[in-house]
């Protein structure tokens, strides 16, 4: 049988130094600090096995977990947009209720302006009939007197025109 040397993937390598790089910059939660070689190399293997147990548990949940946490997030998302639907819709609802309040409130006011301007047209309208009343009393009285003047006038002028037709008739007969 022949063993291949199995060569690591770079990009694998580069994720596992990132990593390492990520997780040096964090703060230590170790509280105390070996102080012989001995108990070095016990908490290196007490780290193994803790860091083995970990990681199988870690990739455990870490595959259950975000199928829980998407499933809840996708939940929560569902809800919230619904929520937000309702919502929505209740403003809308609220919105048409402040419409039709006002809609009213305005017809109202629109049908007592009307009212108030028919009574003030209706009162310009007496106001006018009787200034014309009295105008058209004055024009009838002016009219008879016109008439009677004018009847005056006609007598006087056939008067005038009898006294003409005389004169001229003993005109003629004098001479």
């Amino acid at each position: 049988m022949v063993s291949a040397a199995v060569r690591p993937d770079p990009a694998v390598e580069r994720k596992k130094k990132e990593m390492d790089f990520y997780f040096d910059d964090l703060p230590s939660t170790s509280q105390s600090t070996p102080k012989k070689a001995q108990d070095d190399t016990q908490m290196e293997s007490e780290d193994a096995e803790f860091n083995s147990s970990k990681d199988r548990s870690s990739n455990m949940s870490m595959c259950e977990v975000p199928e829980q946490s998407s499933s809840l997030g996708i939940e929560d998302i569902s809800r919230r947009a619904q929520e937000t639907v309702e919502d929505i819709n209740h403003s809308r609802t609220n919105d048409q209720k402040v419409m039709d309040d006002f809609q009213e409130k305005l017809a109202e006011k629109v049908t007592e302006t009307c009212r108030q301007m028919k009574e003030h047209m209706y009162t310009v309208y007496e106001e006018n009939s009787d200034e014309m009343q009295v105008k058209l009393q004055e024009l009838s009285k002016v009219l008879e007197s016109c008439s009677k003047l004018n009847r005056e006038l006609l007598e006087a002028a056939q008067a005038l025109a009898f006294l003409r037709e005389g004169l001229a008739m003993s005109q003629r007969s004098e001479s």
